[in-house]
């Protein structure tokens, strides 16, 4: 199977997903609501258990969310956490069924998950909050981590579509491509605001924007 097809997951695929691990569950569900890109499905899966390793509790805050999957499988993979909210300046009209299906199979999500239709700028974060989010483009993965550095909250990034207009690389692009560069520049910016700094990548198979960058308040 193609991990970085576009293509919508469907009911026709749901014999790809035989078992009874978390992730076909996840899967089939994600099948059965039929509105979700295969790439996203592996995204969410990949990045969400990598944070997970790292980051337990908290209000999870899904910034630039889509169909909100990430922050349902990160409620799925630590119980601890009491909500999740996904926040989007424009949810997909399909992101309810898709979080349908979900609570269908895990009851457990009924009411700790919630989608808004909201500007990213407009909810009130806290400390304790776990801010997370994937494939917010270009600038928006800075303001993600802006809003997290606010508060001290923990904050998980996957990076992609990175706008190099007008954006200082600060004098590494004769070194590190431009992309790369700018994600440097990000690690070192929370390291100096007395970030503990941690980075990753999920395959490359699925992204080849696949840099994930993790990090806390020391």
């Amino acid at each position: 199977m193609d991990r970085s097809s576009r293509n919508r997951l469907t009911e026709r695929l749901l014999f790809q997903f035989p078992g009874e691990s978390l992730f076909d569950r996840i899967a089939r569900s994600v099948c059965r609501a039929g509105c979700l890109p295969r790439k996203e499905l592996y995204e969410a899966w990949e990045v969400a258990r990598r944070v997970r390793r790292r980051f337990r509790g908290g209000r999870v805050v899904d910034l630039a969310c889509g169909h909100g999957l990430l922050a349902c499988i990160l409620l799925l993979l630590d119980d601890s956490s009491p909500l999740a909210l996904g926040i989007d300046r424009r949810l997909p009209e399909s992101a309810a069924q898709l979080s349908a299906v979900l609570e269908e199979s895990w009851p457990r999500l009924k009411g700790r998950v919630q989608l808004i239709e909201a500007d990213l700028e407009t909810l009130q974060l806290e400390k304790d909050d776990l801010v997370v989010s994937v494939h917010a483009c270009g600038g928006l993965t800075d303001l993600v981590l802006e809003r997290a550095m606010s508060v001290g909250a923990r904050v998980a990034v996957l990076p992609c579509c990175h706008d190099l207009n007008g954006n200082g690389l600060g004098g590494l692009q004769g070194w590190l491509d431009g992309p790369m560069a700018m994600d440097v520049l990000r690690a070192e910016r929370l390291r100096t605001a007395g970030y503990r700094v941690m980075t990753q990548r999920i395959p490359g198979d699925i992204t080849p924007m696949n840099r994930l960058l993790l990090a806390e308040r020391t």
